[in-house]
């Protein structure tokens, strides 16, 4: 059983940064695939980036490519997400979750744990 808990979030002005953090407890963390979805109110849960279990590879949605990255340190349980160049189309709510399934294009089903997310709010 692996518990994943988010920080990270805030209130930031368009063109700002935030860095989000998930550290993962109670599991072998590094032997998961690491995503962030995000989901805003009435709307189905985004994957927005992944990455390996060794940061060998990541993927990124369109909408945040170039903007976000997504990294990880096996070392310490925690998947981070840094969000440079912020909009408020990036309000949402921002899930960290961990996944067996060797995609970098997990489906929600996918994700075997989840943490409770942390709301990110980037105002115009």
């Amino acid at each position: 059983q692996v518990q994943l808990v988010e920080s990270g979030g805030g209130l930031v002005q368009a063109g700002g940064s935030l860095k989000l953090s998930c550290a993962a407890s109670g599991g072998t963390f590094s032997q998961y695939y690491m995503a962030w979805f995000r989901q805003i109110p009435g709307k189905e849960r985004e994957l927005i980036a992944t990455i390996t279990r060794k940061s060998t590879s990541t993927y990124y949605t369109d909408s945040v490519k170039d903007r976000f990255t997504i990294s990880r340190d096996n070392a310490k349980n925690t998947v981070l997400l840094q969000m440079n160049n912020l909009n408020p189309e990036d309000t949402a709510v921002y899930y960290c979750g961990a996944s067996s399934f060797f995609t970098l294009q997990p489906e929600v089903q996918d994700v075997h744990y989840w943490g409770k997310g942390t709301l990110v709010t980037v105002s115009a």
